[in-house]
């Protein structure tokens, strides 16, 4: 789709220091902690308060900043309602569709048998929305705007956005939240905040991807690991520490919820646990129940998504269970001498390796799985191990989502200071790990993946300026607070002077939002087609087409399943080198009775030759490609001319099978001949 915006037209304080004291100095020979004083208590206390209050003023603050970025960059409330439906781009479209179907529902119950028996979203087949994707959120929030009386007050989209919005402040106070725990100052959660901010570009997409599952998920995420960073602190009361452990479980459930690709992120989460669990520097046990609430909270979410396949096959739950059965069998892993236990260490890494690829083989054989093949052939590619001409894999590499971060990344992230900090923090922690691991396999370190937080961190960290100073031979204990406050004063005022005037006039230019042949397409097909035609075309088409006219859908962009996968394959040949007769045969199998073709995807000239839709197509099916360039020696020329474009020359052999109804700049939709 052709998307776009343009220019609107007119008329249309000082903070006490909160350090953790040292162990050496403020635990008793018998393991008690001595009370504060009662001057320290009170202003404890005070400066808790205020650092909550900042912490709750930035995340609302956040909030409002992209709910006024997406408002001013779309002029979102003069809008009509298709043109709002349409700007929730790809696959944004298909999960806000099922929120509306919710809500346009007789009633709940109804709404609930439609997803679960739903035949609209792919053609000539029932599936179970709830089951497939992670619209579970939808669900809640579109039963919330039901039984609450704010109909009259609140349009549903808004309800929905505002939420999301919403979560945004819960990421950032996470974030905020997770930086003060780490350092023991709210003046590191500050820093952290405002480089998650003026780094908006690189943190986030919520403006204009709302719907996204990640702008749902990662806040839950960052919940997640404020909840482990306050977990892994010492002198942990039992019932602390059990609220903690219910928060831990409870994010991760919710994170599990909303993204299909939180099994990903949670396996490396597992994998640093287990690093740094294997080299002792983490407490055994409560990384063990780090396990179980990754695989508990992976099983009930499986239960609600009927019992989805996918999840049972990932790795994080063979992985995590490889680990608690490898821990039983070798219980004495920490005992012993260096070049003993390093032994025991080696034995028990390929124990888990082993058993995590035997279980999860056998899972996946068991149940016949096959949704993330094309994952595991994207990673191959990716990283080099052989070529692929798989359509699918492809599709993947050629996204500019899934390629090499740019250079100009890093030269933003670079310009707030952000980058520079990290890689000093980063490098001083690894070289303490590794020091600390050799000398006795014990240490206090917290891994965490966001690099706002790590930054901020360190540069309010006491260890870490102790360390530094004491490296220089510069180290007195009022010269490591002078510092521990002053850099990140004077990094917060430089982010100021620098970013606040481009903040400012980023919220003060207003555009609109502007796509007319998408939405003269959209009313044509709602006043021109019946309510049960069957249209077939790109994915993030199709997705605003569900959206808008509530019509029958043949492919869609959620990928995760192997049949559309491949019937979305066999859809796009009607941009491929095919016979009008082939491409004819295709689209009826699937109960087509319109499709509709873009010119930007036939003529496109946004990827480079081999990484075109076209191209992937033709190497898929063994054509040449296109275009001055090299082909790899089997690939032949095809019989066929390119059937999106020899079909607008209305040829015979065309027009036998296809009937153009519609066109104009952007689109040309055809009416498929029904031939006994």
């Amino acid at each position: 789709m052709m998307t776009t915006v343009r220019q609107r037209r007119v008329g249309k304080g000082t903070e006490a220091a909160e350090d953790q004291p040292s162990e050496e100095t403020n635990v008793k020979p018998d393991g008690k902690i001595p009370p504060d004083p009662p001057g320290g208590k009170v202003w404890n206390i005070l400066s808790i308060t205020v650092g909550g209050i900042v912490a709750i003023s930035v995340g609302l603050l956040t909030s409002v900043y992209v709910a006024t970025l997406h408002e001013n960059d779309l002029w979102f409330s003069n809008i009509k309602e298709v043109e709002r439906e349409i700007s929730f781009r790809t696959e944004c479209g298909l999960y806000y569709s099922y929120y509306k179907q919710m809500i346009q529902a007789a009633s709940i119950q109804q709404g609930l048998h439609g997803l679960v028996y739903d035949n609209k979203t792919e053609s000539v087949r029932t599936i179970n929305i709830l089951e497939r994707m992670n619209v579970y959120q939808e669900v809640f929030l579109s039963i919330l705007y039901r039984i609450l009386p704010i109909q009259q007050y609140l349009e549903p989209v808004y309800f929905y956005i505002y939420t999301l919005f919403g979560l945004q402040a819960v990421y950032v106070i996470a974030l905020y939240v997770t930086s003060w725990l780490l350092s023991g100052t709210w003046l590191s959660g500050l820093l952290a905040a405002c480089w998650y901010i003026t780094n908006r570009v690189d943190t986030t997409r919520v403006e204009f991807t709302i719907p996204l599952r990640e702008n749902w998920a990662l806040p839950f995420f960052a919940v997640q690991i404020a909840a482990i960073t306050y977990l892994l602190r010492t002198h942990l009361q039992p019932a602390q520490e059990r609220l903690t452990l219910m928060a831990v479980f409870i994010a991760t459930f919710l994170f599990s919820l909303t993204w299909q690709f939180n099994q990903f992120m949670m396996l490396i989460q597992a994998l640093a646990l287990f690093i740094l669990d294997c080299l002792d520097m983490l407490p055994t046990a409560k990384v063990t129940w780090l396990y179980i609430i990754q695989v508990s909270g992976l099983l009930l979410v499986c239960v609600l998504q009927f019992f989805n396949s996918m999840i049972l096959g990932s790795l994080i739950i063979s992985f995590n269970i490889s680990v608690l059965i490898a821990r039983t069998i070798q219980k004495n892993l920490k005992k012993g001498g260096f070049l003993s236990r390093l032994g025991k260490l080696i034995l028990h890494v390929l124990l888990v390796l082993c058993l995590t690829l035997l279980i999860n083989k056998f899972i996946k054989k068991i149940l016949n799985l096959e949704s993330d093949e094309h994952i595991f052939k994207f990673l191959k590619a990716k990283f080099g191990f052989g070529a692929t001409r798989d359509f699918d894999a492809n599709l993947y590499l050629c996204e500019e989502a899934f390629g090499l971060l740019p250079l100009n990344t890093f030269s933003r992230l670079s310009s707030t200071l952000l980058f520079y900090v990290y890689g000093f923090v980063l490098f001083l922690l690894t070289v303490a790990a590794v020091i600390v691991a050799f000398r006795n396999l014990r240490m206090k370190y917290l891994w965490t993946s966001h690099m706002c937080v790590f930054a901020s961190f360190g540069l309010c960290s006491t260890e870490l300026w102790k360390l530094v100073l004491k490296c220089l031979h510069l180290y007195t204990s009022q010269r490591t607070q002078v510092i521990k406050y002053s850099v990140p004063i004077i990094t917060l005022l430089y982010i100021s002077f620098k970013f606040w005037p481009g903040i400012m006039d980023e919220l003060s230019e207003l555009r609109e939002f502007y796509d007319p042949d998408t939405v003269e397409l959209m009313n044509w097909i709602k006043s021109n087609t019946p309510n049960t035609a069957v249209f077939a075309g790109s994915m993030q088409l199709l997705a605003g087409v569900k959206l808008c006219t509530g019509r029958t859908l043949t492919n869609h962009p959620h990928y995760e399943d192997k049949n559309l996968r491949e019937r979305t394959k066999q859809i796009y040949q009607i941009y491929a080198k095919r016979s009008p007769g082939d491409v004819y045969g295709i689209l009826r199998s699937f109960g087509t009775d319109y499709v509709i073709l873009e010119d930007s995807i036939c003529y496109e000239r946004r990827h480079s030759r081999g990484c075109r839709l076209r191209d992937l197509l033709d190497v898929a099916n063994g054509h040449i490609m296109d275009g001055l360039g090299e082909n790899e020696p089997d690939l032949k020329p095809s019989l066929y001319p390119r059937f999106c474009e020899e079909i607008k020359k209305n040829l015979p052999s065309y027009t036998m099978h296809f009937t153009r109804v519609f066109q104009n700049k952007t689109f040309h939709v055809y009416k498929l001949a029904k031939h006994k």
